[in-house]
């Protein structure tokens, strides 16, 4: 199932309630948590990121029912942990010649993880731009370092959607896909959380980003 964002662009994720440990035993995720990904549809077709590996095979099932997968024009990864692109194996097997861009060492920790260095790869760097037709474009900007050193952002000219990979998130597993749609107190607590044990060690980096 897809929900619509803005425009022409769908979250195509996946939520995850079971989840309760993130990044070790420590942090628990007591409201479980969800993996974003995103449909966008323009002149050209671009999936920007995926989900956990664990749910590879629904996710492409749910993304056939939205689009031929064929006609899928650009993969974007702002990030190679698994919560953003475990599912690219999977997907890869049925699409394998598809551009995928991302960061040099995204390039090398995707490849640690699903080894397959023969994988369409472009590299980008901050202040790259992709042309996704209709008169809109998707401009790159590394985050090295938030929360690890192959994170970048993409922002999309026109629609003015930022995708912000990890930088502003929490754990937060609902059917409502939107902040204001929930219960502020209890998604706030979640956002402290989230800073204090995924970003706080990267403060400066965080700080920088947000001016």
């Amino acid at each position: 199932m897809s929900i619509l964002v803005k425009n022409n662009i769908h979250w195509v994720g996946q939520r995850d309630w079971e989840v309760r440990d993130f990044h070790g035993t420590e942090y628990k995720t007591l409201r479980g948590s969800s993996y974003n990904s995103y449909l966008i549809r323009e002149g050209k077709n671009v999936l920007i990121d995926t989900v956990d590996h664990k749910f590879s095979r629904e996710f492409v099932q749910n993304l056939r029912s939205e689009i031929d997968l064929n006609d899928i024009d650009y993969i974007i990864i702002n990030h190679a942990e698994e919560d953003h692109a475990g599912a690219l194996t999977e997907l890869m097997s049925h699409i394998p010649n598809t551009p995928i861009y991302c960061t040099t060492n995204a390039i090398d920790s995707i490849n640690g993880h699903h080894h397959h260095p023969e994988w369409n790869f472009h590299t980008v760097k901050t202040g790259d731009s992709l042309d996704i037709g209709n008169g809109k474009q998707l401009i790159f900007v590394e985050t090295p370092m938030l929360h690890w050193p192959d994170s970048m952002m993409t922002y999309m000219t026109g629609d003015a959607v930022l995708f912000s990979n990890d930088a502003f998130g929490q754990h937060y597993c609902d059917e409502r896909l939107f902040n204001d749609e929930v219960d502020q107190t209890e998604l706030f607590e979640q956002c402290q959380r989230y800073y204090a044990n995924i970003t706080y060690a990267v403060q400066p980096s965080c700080n920088a980003k947000n001016h």
